[in-house]
């Protein structure tokens, strides 16, 4: 399929695997880049060294484009552009941050930059700040997530109307037949998290796959909207999250709650009560692990079969 994504990142599908903490390291990124999508190393988890390391061994891994996700809070946010430019990575995807802030440094560099964000204003201002494309992120993406909690079926048309760069939409998308509705809505390509956060290359604790594939509807939660709201799989940590909450616990009281390294604790270490565990809605949907190959291919294949049954229907009848 070639249109305006396929072609700024020369991969074979507008399929991109997200950057997610704790779960997407090299080998993950080299497994979707080698299916033809467009595999992405999760910086946010990551010390620079650590990062440098999996650039390195993605490299060796695939000969295809793959990109590296970015936090612009992160604390060494300006080691971490250094490595990129040294080990020439030609794609980045920012987010959690303004975009003003390294785009132009990149783009100097001939770097590609994609920015992350959840409402129309953020994504006027990355396309004023000169990325290349935009993901729009709606409100049943796992992790963290926009403030405004609008889903990505308002989400998509209202940024696509709203900006002319390639809009690639996130948010509960884990399916071919989701893929296609994003399609519908206007988006150039889909970026999927939790779908590959279950992949036997995922770097996710093998506790944290199986407890996402035995979630159910309403298993996750929108938290921590006084800090920086946070998608999370119930557990004895989001529950007493979800407690607090109601009780009226100030910023200071999240924080002091969630402590250091909650995150790694449960998606990396395999606590699966007190981590913080990071997933999206569509994780009720996912009943398998299986190889990031076959999870790529299963989408493509239902979107182009999918496709090809509207196209069929005679809507005059």
């Amino acid at each position: 399929m070639a249109n305006r994504i396929t072609e700024l990142f020369d991969i074979k599908y507008p399929i991109i695997q997200a950057g997610m903490v704790w779960c997407s390291g090299w080998k993950l990124a080299a497994a979707v880049s080698n299916a033809g999508g467009l595999g992405i190393i999760g910086a946010g988890s990551m010390y620079p060294d650590v990062l440098r390391t999996h650039i390195q061994k993605c490299k060796a891994a695939t000969s295809n484009p793959f990109a590296v996700n970015v936090p612009l809070l992160y604390p060494n946010v300006a080691e971490i552009m250094n490595i990129l430019v040294e080990e020439d990575v030609k794609i980045v995807f920012t987010s959690a941050g303004n975009p003003a802030t390294w785009t132009a440094f990149l783009k100097d560099k001939n770097i590609t930059v994609v920015h992350v964000i959840a409402n129309t204003k953020f994504a006027l201002k990355a396309e004023q700040c000169g990325v290349d494309a935009i993901v729009a992120e709606g409100f049943e993406a796992g992790g963290h997530n926009g403030r405004e909690e609008t889903t990505t079926l308002c989400l998509i048309p209202m940024i696509k109307a709203a900006v002319k760069i390639p809009v690639i939409a996130a948010g509960g998308i884990g399916s071919g037949k989701a893929m296609l509705a994003a399609f519908a809505l206007g988006a150039d390509a889909v970026q999927i998290g939790s779908a590959f956060a279950v992949a036997e290359e995922s770097s996710a604790h093998p506790k944290f796959k199986e407890k996402i594939i035995s979630s159910a509807e309403g298993d996750t939660k929108l938290r921590m909207k006084k800090l920086v709201p946070v998608r999370l799989l119930k557990n004895e940590f989001a529950d007493a999250v979800a407690q607090a909450e109601a009780q009226g616990a100030n910023t200071a009281e999240l924080i002091e709650l969630l402590g250091r390294a909650r995150a790694k604790l449960g998606m990396f270490e395999g606590d699966m009560e007190e981590g913080e565990l990071e997933i999206g809605q569509v994780s009720a949907m996912l009943n398998e692990i299986k190889p990031a190959a076959e999870i790529l291919n299963e989408i493509w294949t239902e979107f182009v079969k999918e496709k090809q049954k509207l196209q069929a229907l005679d809507f005059n009848n």
